[in-house]
């Protein structure tokens, strides 16, 4: 392999230990200034458009963990935050979040905290719901067993993530299904998650035996093949006897009150009787 494309596989930065390391003769690192490659410090190069965030990681020791890895895992976190985290074992450097204890192997090329690290730093660091879909994502998408969070979360001060880690679901399949889960439990409303219900479906929600509540993002519902079938469940919910409301993430993230009021409106009115 080529050295640059070595140096972009690890994302656009690498110290020249794990260049060598790598294999590569020190003759080509010397290469690499004349062939695009800076030098920010010595020993250390970095391709034009690197990753901020990664060339942060790699100048302070560290590797990206928590709320700054999610996007490089592709777990579900609604905002970039606003400092950087990062693993790293020692204390020097400062204007980060710095996450010391670190469990699992890192990366093999990035400076990237394994998602496992990530995912275990999120429950321990950041706030639900945000904690809590981060830690979802990590077992959906890169199937970390729970079990396996759960057995390094012994600390005394570990009780609110295990917390976190136990309360979430698993069967949500996106963020703010994960966030509209901490709206109702928030708020004291009881509800199913992705309930089977005949001649009409998987639902997203179903709350008091009655109240059918979708979510409905736009990337599954944006086709005139997708319209009409909302329409049939919809049609279908209705001679069944069930109520149905209908959100947007946009009424989850930014109008919650009107989602909890609309629900506690319908669930204090009762069900309907079906269609005879």
């Amino acid at each position: 392999m080529d050295i640059l494309e070595y140096l972009k596989q690890a994302g656009g930065v690498a110290r020249s230990g794990q260049l060598l390391d790598a294999g590569f003769p020190r003759r080509e690192l010397l290469r690499l200034t004349g062939r695009s490659a800076t030098q920010p410090r010595r020993g250390v190069f970095v391709l034009p458009g690197c990753d901020e965030g990664l060339l942060a990681a790699v100048l302070n020791n560290g590797r990206l963990s928590c709320a700054s890895a999610a996007a490089h895992y592709g777990l579900w976190l609604r905002r970039p935050p606003d400092r950087l985290h990062l693993a790293c074992n020692h204390g020097h450097g400062n204007g980060f979040v710095r996450h010391r204890t670190v469990r699992f192997q890192g990366h093999p090329f990035q400076p990237l905290a394994a998602v496992e690290d990530v995912a275990l730093h999120a429950l321990s660091c950041l706030p639900a719901p945000a904690s809590t879909a981060m830690a979802t994502s990590a077992i959906r998408l890169h199937g970390v067993p729970r079990e396996l969070l759960a057995s390094q979360l012994l600390a005394d001060r570990s009780g609110p993530a295990l917390r976190v880690l136990r309360e979430l679901d698993v069967r949500a399949e996106s963020i703010v299904e994960v966030d509209a889960q901490y709206l109702f439990r928030s708020n004291g409303i009881d509800f199913e998650t992705q309930v089977f219900l005949p001649g009409i479906g998987r639902v997203d929600f179903l709350l008091g035996d009655f109240l059918i509540v979708e979510i409905d993002g736009f990337a599954y519902h944006s086709k005139r093949t997708d319209m009409l079938r909302d329409r049939e469940r919809n049609n279908a919910s209705a001679v069944g006897g069930y109520t149905v409301l209908r959100y947007m993430p946009e009424h989850i993230w930014f109008d919650p009150s009107r989602v909890i009021s609309e629900i506690k409106t319908i669930l204090a009115a009762g069900p309907r009787q079906p269609n005879q």
